[in-house]
């Protein structure tokens, strides 16, 4: 949040330009060059005062400066917790330091750098890989032996106890996973995507990708998904594969030991957006066992920058994880994994059933794209309600975090266990291939309560993983397996559980939850269309599915091709992209999609790729917050400390002027994170002069790269005497000559489109005509928020 700051002298401060609305309505303005004038704290929201200006003692046009604060978007909820964000500098800053430093690299740099950045890809690949194989194999062990003993008690007709060890189960590891939540990483709660999608933005959340936060996010989705929750363990690998690919680009250690000269290629945001990519992209294809759906997934959803080079390294980092996830099928496939090992990692083949459709079908296919997009639109509705009720619980304390993970789960075991007694017992089909009753493994055909030669199908549903009851619900040649009455009540159940899952302290995915239920009323319909359409009731449940997820997350190619990697059926392309189509048409014009909403209920500044349409009615000058603080090229070593403690800004412009030019001229951006490591080193003088020579031979780029974790130098940690405060420092060398700027006469529309796209941290404001000061204000991305502007102008129509 901007402060108010004055230094002792007067021409390094400038502040804000005021609407446009008035710029051509006031009168020359007389003013005293020297003294300026004497601003009071009395409350007056009109200031006298304009600096920068030249010999001439009068002010062509100059309106009376407003000064403006925002205080907009300054902190958002990461995961359960409320915390300050900033930005990430994600632009290139051309200062005389790197242009020596880019002068003087050499072959074998270049060379060194590009093998570390597919080096790194591959090791993103590995390690993503690697642990979605563990989390997969760990949810099948430790919810199969569960289950397993469960079954068991059943059979010997023990129900009271079979329902308390199946509750006490879930109740244990439940809580196991809320502790690690609220006490270790509260930042690992939930499915982590808006986050994802938040940093790639260029928004920085606190510890949104710590050690921490990837530890719980492993061992939390694993007692989370293995507890029984509608929860999925496929959106937190996204928040896990973003995670690692952090890990390794925080550029070394040196509290490990790791300074290795290689790894200072990546000490900055520009490079760590693109591994987090990576990672995001790794992420999904290990979740669905789907490279080319990460890949799509990464360009359509997550990343808000993109370009070819990127596109190569996304690909070969999921084609790094399909092969570590092929092998380990493989491996699994002879026994090794557990007695549940093999569930997890093998995809849902429904290539078997023909995929031939007529007209009926296809007004069948409309149908379910009709449906998804209601019930995809009043889900992300009521999980936005149900959010902002959690976070009054969430704020209490860990304490009420881990009791309402307790209550949910308590509510998910009692429906899970109780609902399969209002079905009745079906005898077992004749002709089939694998054991009915299923004993001793996960299947279609669970015994619960009845007798030899019957199952009990909505225990089949209810008594399994998630992946399981998906795979039963995606089954083929099985379209009387399941009843209507079944199918509506486990449909209800799981589309509310969903519903009040999401948002409890845990990781938890979305995916599975939304698939499971649309999987549900897909086979609902292909059971009441089955005399007149040719679909197996297994594709209806594809498609089903599809319908869900393009109502809820507004996806469509991504989600076309994750499906079709997934179910291994490339004949349904056509059905699935005219559902994803017609289910995101019908939502959109409900509300947005989920992760976006999710987005704006936490706080997070996002930047939509579009303007909204109320900017183009405003220029770049109408919405500048102020007051700017600024410095001389060549400035007091106390003035840029004063102005670090007593302003959180994070950019200041640095203005030469006379007697080193005629008049005043903007010189460039510093950054604060700069400007502490260039005071750390000391490098003044007791005269006012250029000293770029020197400071050139004694810094390079790479001191100035950003620390891993958080872990740079702090205001706290300079060490100044009284001496060197009134000694003077050259800026230039470490200022960046080339700033993105704009006139302040530019449609805000423009402007907003022009940050997003060039990844901006700051925008520089400059003036559209001469005897001013250099420049007018900064625009960050708080100042391109609505409630920023429209608090500005509140009988502004947000909708024009």
């Amino acid at each position: 949040m901007s402060k108010s700051f004055l230094p002792d002298r007067l021409p390094s401060l400038t502040w804000s330009s005021p609407c446009s609305y008035f710029r051509d309505h006031i009168p020359l303005v007389p003013m005293d060059q020297e003294n300026g004038l004497d601003i009071e704290n009395d409350g007056r929201e009109i200031e006298r005062y304009l600096s920068g200006i030249s010999d001439t003692s009068f002010i062509s046009r100059e309106p009376l400066l407003r000064k403006r604060v925002n205080t907009t978007s300054q902190i958002a909820i990461v995961g359960a917790n409320v915390c300050p964000i900033e930005s990430l500098d994600y632009e290139i800053i051309e200062n005389q330091l790197f242009k020596q430093d880019w002068r003087a690299n050499k072959k074998i740099q270049i060379f060194q750098y590009i093998v570390l950045k597919w080096a790194f890809a591959l090791l993103i690949g590995l390690g993503t890989g690697l642990v979605g194989f563990f989390n997969n194999i760990a949810v099948e062990n430790i919810a199969g032996f569960k289950l397993l003993f469960v079954s068991d008690l059943m059979s010997e007709k023990r129900y009271y106890l079979a329902f308390a060890v199946y509750a006490g189960c879930n109740l244990g590891l439940a809580a196991a996973a809320a502790a690690l939540c609220a006490y270790v990483a509260p930042a690992a709660a939930g499915s982590g995507i808006p986050e994802v999608k938040a940093y790639l933005n260029g928004i920085d959340a606190y510890s949104i990708l710590a050690p921490s936060t990837l530890f719980v996010k492993i061992f939390g989705s694993i007692l989370g998904v293995s507890a029984g929750f509608v929860v999925g363990k496929e959106g937190p690998m996204v928040h896990t594969g973003a995670c690692i690919a952090s890990l390794l680009g925080q550029g070394g250690s040196r509290k490990y030991r790791l300074t290795w000269k290689w790894l200072r290629y990546f000490k900055n945001d520009r490079d760590r957006r693109d591994l987090i990519t990576c990672g995001a992209a790794a992420g999904v294809a290990a979740a669905f066992r789907a490279p080319v759906g990460g890949v799509l997934f990464a360009l359509e959803e997550a990343a808000s920058w993109w370009r070819s080079a990127l596109l190569w390294r996304t690909f070969f980092t999921t084609a790094i994880v399909a092969i570590v996830l092929r092998a380990f099928i493989e491996y699994c496939w002879s026994g090794s994994c557990g007695l549940f090992g093999q569930g997890g990692l093998i995809m849902y083949d429904v290539s078997s059933a023909k995929a031939t459709y007529s007209t009926p079908d296809l007004l069948a296919v409309i149908l379910l794209g009709v449906i998804g997009g209601i019930f995809g639109s009043l889900y992300n509705y009521l999980v936005d309600k149900l959010l902002r009720t959690y976070a009054f619980i969430n704020e209490k304390g860990a304490a009420f975090k881990i009791l309402l993970v307790v209550t949910i789960s308590i509510i998910t075991s009692c429906c899970a266990f109780g609902l399969p007694w209002l079905a009745e017992c079906i005898e077992c089909p004749s002709n089939l291939k694998v054991s009915c009753p299923t004993v001793g493994e996960s299947g279609n055909y669970k015994s619960f309560q009845c007798q030899s030669g019957y199952y009990n199908d909505l225990a089949s549903l209810f008594l399994n993983t998630n992946d399981d009851a998906i795979r039963n619900l995606f089954s083929t040649d099985t379209h009387k397996e399941f009843r209507i009455s079944t199918l509506f009540i486990f449909f209800t159940a799981i589309y509310c559980l969903g519903i009040i899952t999401y948002g409890i302290a845990i990781p938890s995915g979305l995916f599975i939850p939304v698939i499971l239920a649309g999987a549900t009323y897909g086979r609902l319909v292909g059971r009441l269309f089955e005399s007149i359409s040719k679909l197996d009731t297994g594709l209806f449940a594809l498609l089903g599915a599809a319908s869900l997820l393009g109502g809820t997350m507004r996806m469509t190619v991504s989600l076309c091709i994750i499906l079709l990697e997934l179910t291994n059926d490339l004949l349904l392309l056509p059905l699935v992209m005219l559902v994803l189509l017609i289910s995101k048409t019908i939502a959109d014009s409900f509300n947005k999609g989920i992760y976006d909403q999710i987005v704006k209920l936490k706080g997070l500044p996002y930047l939509e790729a579009r303007a909204e349409p109320y900017m183009r009615n405003l220029v770049a000058g109408d919405v500048v917050s102020g007051p700017l603080v600024t410095f001389s090229g060549i400035e007091r070593v106390g003035n840029i400390l004063h102005a670090l403690k007593t302003t959180g800004h994070n950019g200041f412009p640095v203005i030469d002027e006379p007697p080193f030019l005629d008049t005043p001229e903007l010189c460039g951006l510093v950054l604060r994170s700069h400007l502490l490591v260039f005071l750390n080193g000391k490098n003044f003088s007791k005269d006012k002069v250029l000293c770029d020579k020197e400071i050139i031979q004694k810094f390079a780029t790479f001191d100035f790269g950003k620390a891993g974790s958080g872990k740079g130098i702090k205001l706290e940690d300079l060490d100044i005497s009284e001496e060197e405060m009134e000694m003077f420092v050259d800026l230039h060398p470490i200022t960046n000559a080339s700033p993105y700027t704009v006139v302040e006469t530019m449609s805000l529309a423009k402007a907003a489109i022009l940050f997003r796209q060039l990844g901006l941290r700051h925008m520089c404001v400059v003036p559209t005509s001469q005897g001013r000061p250099p420049i007018v204000g900064i625009l960050t991305r708080h100042d391109f928020m609505s409630e920023h502007i429209l608090g500005l102008y509140p009988h502004m129509n947000p909708h024009k």
